[in-house]
């Protein structure tokens, strides 16, 4: 069957039925479907929160007997292996659906066209591809963990009518106006975490959680690049850990070999085989890791990356002493932190080409780097960053001001303007690195 106009449109609900919960489906990307019936909706649904049920079984359940004869849209394929819940492809089958329309096929070597043969095979006839580019930039954030081992990164840039993003010693400069920041706590929401560098943390004293009304729940993890744990015990980061969870990426360089370890501090981030790329080790970017599911991965750090150390950013690194702080201070630090409910992990933060998959690790799909100048040029030199939002506003800063580390005419290679928008007078310029 050829597809129609109609197939198109029920697909654009569905996707937008699936930004729904973006960001708050744990490790299960967030999926949209339709169960359509005589040119009506019988049923609907997206992944539900946490990630569990899927959108079908939803979708299924409140459509009950008029599924039988109907066409599912469904952004992603269908799941068809058993995990914590039964095969989406089974639930379609079992309620009789007699047509499935897929946008993108999942890369997941568990489903890949599984889903897809499965359906064929009861006699359910299958398109997929419908709307595909809409449906992988919805799905953006799994399908780049999947692929590539690491989370999907945007860039966030506020930039004055001079170039610069703060001031010298100011601290928080309010560069765009209320309808900008409304929409960037939006972009926080629908994020799993936010990163900034510790100069920035320390300058700033930010929150970096989400503030908008009704949107308070979805503050994403918040990652601090932090080699000697300088993070102020009274910064409104540490004092509110407990609430929202802070982590806190310290280096491993300085701290004391442990026998017991292999030479690995003790807070390593989890999920990382003890043969495959532990966190903070050199590895070659092509071996293969296992990510605990059974299946193979490689460590993707994007067209451009340097795989050579990346030199620690000056300016980023307040109050380590010359020659890197003593094991002693490093322990108090680390056990004040944590007492604060902050977690503290050891890693290069200057080789984001290792932190991303440890992220990815840990179920962190997507990943919001939205402080400091030099943190921005680091992941943009690493050729780590996927899309791009550059908000450009009337202010000017003057003297003093903090250089932006790019501008709407310098863009990286490699990326495509998707679109403008103006928010009261600022403007937003979004850039994309295809998937």
């Amino acid at each position: 069957m050829s597809i129609t106009p109609h197939d198109e449109r029920f697909m654009a609900a569905a996707i937008r039925l699936s930004r729904w919960h973006l960001g708050r489906t744990a490790t299960n990307p967030s999926v949209g479907c339709l169960i359509v019936k005589d040119g009506i909706i019988v049923g609907r649904a997206v992944t539900a929160l946490s990630g569990r049920p899927h959108a079908e079984t939803q979708a299924l359940a409140e459509a009950g007997v008029l599924a039988r004869g109907a066409t599912a849209y469904v952004t992603l394929e269908p799941c068809s292996h058993h995990g914590r819940t039964p095969p989406c492809s089974e639930a379609l089958i079992a309620y009789g659906v007699a047509r499935v329309v897929i946008s993108v096929t999942d890369p997941d070597p568990r489903v890949s066209g599984r889903g897809i043969a499965m359906l064929r095979e009861a006699g359910i006839e299958v398109d997929a591809g419908v709307l595909e580019a809409e449906g992988r930039q919805s799905l953006a954030a799994y399908l780049t963990r999947q692929t590539k081992n690491r989370p999907y990164v945007t860039l966030k840039l506020a930039v004055s009518a001079d170039g610069m993003i703060g001031r010298e010693g100011a601290g928080q400069v309010a560069i765009t106006g209320p309808e900008a920041r409304a929409q960037v706590q939006a972009l926080r929401a629908e994020t799993d975490a936010i990163l900034v560098g510790i100069g920035t943390a320390i300058a700033d004293d930010p929150l970096l959680t989400v503030r908008a009304p009704g949107l308070q729940s979805q503050s994403p993890i918040r990652i601090v690049l932090d080699p000697s744990l300088a993070l102020p015990l009274t910064s409104k980061l540490v004092a509110t850990a407990r609430e929202v969870p802070v982590m806190v990426v310290a280096s491993e360089e300085v701290w004391p070999l442990s026998s017991d370890a292999e030479g690995l501090p003790p807070s390593a981030l989890p999920g990382i085989s003890p043969t495959g790329g532990e966190i903070g080790k050199r590895r070659d970017p092509n071996s293969p890791v296992s990510d605990g599911d059974g299946f193979a991965l490689r460590q993707d750090v994007g067209k451009g990356a340097n795989p050579d150390p990346i030199s620690p950013l000056v300016g980023e690194m307040p109050g380590r002493a010359e020659g890197g702080a003593s094991p002693t201070d490093m322990d108090s630090r680390r056990a004040a932190l944590e007492a604060a409910g902050v977690e503290v992990v050891h890693c290069n933060p200057y080789h984001p080409e290792v932190l991303l998959p440890a992220l990815a690790t840990r179920g962190i799909s997507s990943l919001l780097v939205e402080g400091g100048a030099k943190t921005a040029r680091l992941f943009l030199e690493a050729g780590l960053v996927d899309r791009i939002q550059l908000y450009q506003a009337p202010v000017v800063i003057g003297e003093g001001g903090i250089e932006s580390p790019l501008d709407a005419t310098d863009i990286p290679s490699g990326f495509a303007h998707t679109g403008t928008l103006m928010f009261g007078e600022d403007r937003l310029d979004e850039y994309e690195r295809g998937l």
